[in-house]
């Protein structure tokens, strides 16, 4: 009787261990802190699968210890690494379609964000995200403003005579259209630079804002609010091969997840925006609205710089910047 319960018993250690076997593990990486709202997202997902119980497990690497930042979507095209959460134009260079995900005036705000994410443009780059093997499992922007050292920012020429950093190519051109000269540098370099005299102001996302203290240096604050001229397409991509090699109740299970996901990321974009402002508010920094007339005025240097430039470069630029300029 012991020897048949022994064997039992490792018969049902066997079983157990082959159902753990059996346990697809997918790896998704990112270059935030587990406080970024970007993180928040992915382990959501990764929650929601594990709560589903169909024997799928994502493991997270976050800030940067998978994959540098720009690195990541050739990796994830080929399979090697299963998904991803990461600005879609750092791609830009295999996907120069991808720019128009970080231009100027293309988004208003974030509802308006959502509908983009649902419009015949976000399927045009959807189907190039499938020629790469690459799939969107959450959609998700994340907004910006400007902030001057010595004076408020709104309309084009306010930056004149400006030395500016700007987050990415397409505004670095129309800021350099508006008449500011353009300093290069990583976000985490604003802050040093604004101290010792070399940047008058810059643009970048409103987390970025808060998370490196610029309200320190500033003295003025343009937020994203009801009108925003910067936005950035910022998904959870997955590798489309692995997505179909997965069981219908896996991918089930994943789209549920991303679902959720989704909503939660817009919600909290928008919260951050409204954070940031009570932020530099609370350390007397000035805060002030961009007006309707102040984001066209914007939008039309946009047209005579980034947006030329983007149709000059990209093949199909046109079709693709008036199906995103057709989103109301």
């Amino acid at each position: 009787m012991k020897a048949f319960l022994k064997t039992a018993v490792a018969a049902a250690a066997l079983v157990a261990t082959g159902t753990l076997a059996s346990a697809t593990e997918l790896r998704l990486s990112h270059q935030w802190s587990n406080q970024d709202v970007r993180h928040k997202v992915a382990q959501m997902v990764a929650d929601e699968v594990a709560a589903a119980d169909v024997d799928l497990d994502i493991k997270i690497f976050g800030s940067k210890s998978l994959f540098k930042p720009r690195e990541q979507y050739t990796p994830l095209s080929r399979g090697q690494l299963d998904m991803a959460v990461l600005p879609l134009s750092y791609a830009g260079g295999q996907q120069p379609a991808y720019n128009l995900t970080l231009m100027p005036g293309l988004v208003k705000n974030h509802d308006h964000a959502a509908r983009l994410s649902e419009s015949p443009f976000m399927e045009a780059l959807e189907a190039k995200m499938a020629e790469d093997d690459v799939i969107v499992l959450v959609h998700g922007y994340l907004a910006g403003g400007f902030a001057g050292k010595d004076k408020c920012i709104t309309r084009p020429e306010d930056v004149n005579g400006l030395q500016m950093r700007a987050a990415g190519k397409a505004f670095e051109q129309m800021l350099a259209g508006a008449g500011a000269s353009i300093a290069s540098m990583a976000s985490s370099e604003m802050y040093n630079a604004m101290q010792t005299g070399v940047l008058d102001a810059a643009n970048t996302s409103s987390s970025s804002f808060v998370s490196y203290r610029i309200y320190e240096q500033v003295a003025c604050y343009t937020p994203a609010g009801d009108i925003a001229l910067w936005f950035m397409y910022q998904p959870l991509l997955m590798n489309k091969t692995t997505f179909e090699g997965l069981t219908e109740a896996q991918q089930t299970a994943l789209l549920d997840a991303s679902k959720k996901a989704e909503a939660f990321y817009l919600e909290e974009a928008k919260k951050q925006d409204a954070a940031s402002v009570k932020v530099f508010s609370d350390a007397g920094v000035e805060v002030v609205q961009m007006s309707p007339e102040d984001f066209e005025a914007w939008r039309t240097l946009a047209t005579e710089t980034s947006y030329k430039a983007f149709v000059e470069e990209v093949s199909d630029g046109q079709a693709l910047l008036d199906m995103a300029l057709a989103v109301e």
